[in-house]
Parts: C-alpha cells; structure tokens; sequence
C-alpha cells in the first residue's frame, strides 16, 4: 500500500467509473445504481480510502458541522452545575443525531479579549452560536457572532426579533412557590438569587428597591438586565404579594454560595427589627442544598423553624432523606428543545421561539410558619 494518503480519483480508475460517480457513491446522494455504489466502496476498502477529507468537504460547503455553545459561567464552575450538565447532554445528543458537534466556549473567562468576549467567539468556525443563560443584544458574544453573521439562538435570555428563542416558564414557577409558603402562613420570606446584575459581586440586595423600581412593575424593568432568568423568579416571588424580607445575590448556582447566602439571612444583624425569616426561597436546587446544609449547622430544624425551597428539580441522592420543596424545569428536554431548534434554524431557516413549562413539586423541606 502506498505511503501517501489514497485519493478518490485512484478509487474511482480502480472501480472503473468517474471521479464524480464515485463522489457520488461517498455522499450517498444522487441517481447510482446498488451495484456500482458496492463497486466503488470495495475499490476503497482495498486501497484503504476512508472517505473525502472532512476539511475539503467543509470548504465546498460552507458548512462547519460545529454549533459554538457560550455558557454563562467558567467551565471549572458550569460543570459542577447539574443543570448546564444536563441540559449539554441532550443539546449535544440532539446535535450529534443531525450530524453536529459542540464547541464550547466559557462566558465568563480571563482570555477574554479587548472585545470583552472569549477569542473563539471572533475566531473559531461555527455554523450557529447558542447563548445559554441571559444572551442579549449587548452581550459581546451576540454582538461579534452577528458581526461574523453567525445566526445565534438565545437559551433562556432576551427575546430578540429574528432570533430564535428557549425560554422557561420561571416567573409561574416561583408565583406558585411563593403563594405554596404563604399558604402555609409564611409571612417573612428571603431570597436567594442567582445574578440579578451581571457582573456584580454577591451580597445582599435592598428589597424595597428591587420592589419599587426594578422589578414590580415591568414597564419600570431596567432594560439592560430585563432579560435575565433570575428576574423573572424574582418578579414571580412578586406576582404572589410577597415582598422579600432581604435578598442575596449569589455569585453562582453552588452548594457554597447556598452557604453563604444562609450565613447573611439568618443572622439577625441583617435585619434592623431582628426578625428572622421563617422561609428563604432560593433560585436553584444547589444553592437551596447549600442553604440547608449550612441552616442546620447554625442549629435550625428544618422545616419546623425554617422552610427551604429551590428550583430546577435536579437529583440531589446525597441529601439523604431530605426531597427538596423545588420548581422542575425539564431536563434534560430543555437541551432536546434547544439542539431541534438549531437544526430547524440550520436546515429551514425556521424562527422558532419556544416556552417550556414548569412544575411545582412539594417535598419535606417546607413546612407551616413556625407559631
């Protein structure tokens, strides 16, 4: 066998037709008979010719078969986070059953450029990019893969016109949740959230201003945080006539910033009147196990003395006997919706916007309000 790399033309003399016939029988596609189809595919068997290089096949194409993934957090966090996991697994199963791979890029990274975006979202090729988590038209990545005029499908961020859309069903979910503890007799609430402000620091959030300026009223809405998940949640806590008796943004969705943000809401220097809350909703399943993790070590009974809840409906086995009070989001039937709504973005042209639903699930972390 020869040192050099087989071509298709030496197949095609062997096989006794044309280059584009044999073309033909690789891309599986146009008018050829069974027979010379066998013809051709054993000529290349026997001179160990795999198959058109992939890059020249690309180059005629124009096509990649590489969609950019930009995640919202670094990678050494986001794959700590069920969510984002579960969530890759059916957007790369549904992609890798069309014939797509993934790149992932991270979206927030210490090689970011003077662009303010990762150097893969101006440099790498890619047929689409997906946004996951609060993408928006200011967004450095939305902005230079549309300047390289990469279609971009936003997961769970701003509705853009002409792009397309996943979102969540979040601002029913936490109504649900929060009218679920009132009914119990819940009347001093805190939250947990996830970022209400990209970029800013954990700690705790003035909840009479969020109340009355940012999120109560949605035509008040700060446009350009408006698109986050995490205010949807917030606005759903709203929706149900509770006003937080303080909030804590946590810097991400970890069982240690779960830790963190129960150190600040119980401790009764947080509130001038020193009443504790008696429930402390939080934006993720992680940083409600962090929560409750961290409320017993500072000595409270569960739910008797306070009840904890979350969102996202992750398995958590390692809780023990403890099912968390949660919302479930499908998963990983959230990354399945994203991954058709590239192929049918790739393949028609299709603009498709999609909202999925929600669901309250009660477990044995939420209780009755402590008398």
């Amino acid at each position: 066998m020869s040192a050099t790399r087989p071509t298709l033309s030496q197949v095609a003399r062997r096989a006794g037709v044309s280059i584009s016939t044999a073309s033909l029988a690789f891309s599986e596609s146009g008018p050829i008979a069974v027979t010379t189809r066998e013809k051709v595919l054993t000529a290349a068997k026997e001179l160990g010719y795999t198959g058109p290089s992939a890059l020249g096949r690309q180059l005629r194409s124009g096509k990649t078969g590489i969609v950019g993934v930009v995640i919202g957090d670094a990678i050494r966090r986001g794959f700590r986070d069920p969510v984002l996991v579960s969530s890759l697994d059916g957007l790369v199963r549904t992609l890798g059953e069309n014939g797509l791979g993934v790149l992932l890029i991270p979206g927030d990274s210490e090689e970011h450029n003077e662009h303010g975006t990762h150097p893969l979202v101006q440099t790498a090729a890619m047929d689409a990019g997906i946004l996951l988590w609060g993408g928006n038209t200011n967004d450095p990545a939305y902005r230079a893969m549309r300047q390289r005029n990469i279609p971009v499908v936003i997961a769970e961020g701003q509705r853009i016109d002409g792009a397309p859309h996943l979102g969540l069903d979040d601002r029913t979910g936490m109504r649900k949740m929060a009218e679920h503890l009132r009914s119990l007799g819940h009347q001093h609430i805190a939250c947990v959230t996830l970022s209400l402000n990209t970029g800013d620091a954990p700690g705790l959030v003035s909840s009479q201003s969020i109340a009355a300026d940012r999120i109560a009223g949605d035509a008040q809405a700060d446009p350009a945080t408006d698109h986050l998940p995490s205010r949807a949640r917030l606005r759903g806590v709203l929706d149900a006539g509770v006003t937080p008796t303080a909030i804590w943004q946590a810097r991400s969705s970890l069982i240690e910033d779960g830790q963190q943000a129960a150190r600040a809401l119980l401790d009764p220097a947080t509130y001038p009147d020193g009443v504790l809350p008696t429930a402390i909703m939080a934006q993720s399943d992680l940083l409600a196990a962090g929560v409750l993790q961290q409320a017993r070590e500072m000595g409270f009974d569960v739910p008797r003395q306070l009840s904890v809840t979350g969102f996202d409906g992750v398995d958590l086995p390692w809780l023990g006997g403890d099912r968390l009070t949660t919302v479930r989001q499908p998963l990983p039937g959230k990354g399945e919706m994203i991954g058709s709504i590239v192929v049918s973005l790739l393949e028609h042209g299709a603009i498709r916007q999609e909202v999925l639903d929600v669901e309250f699930v009660a477990g044995n972390t939420a209780g009755p309000a402590p008398q």
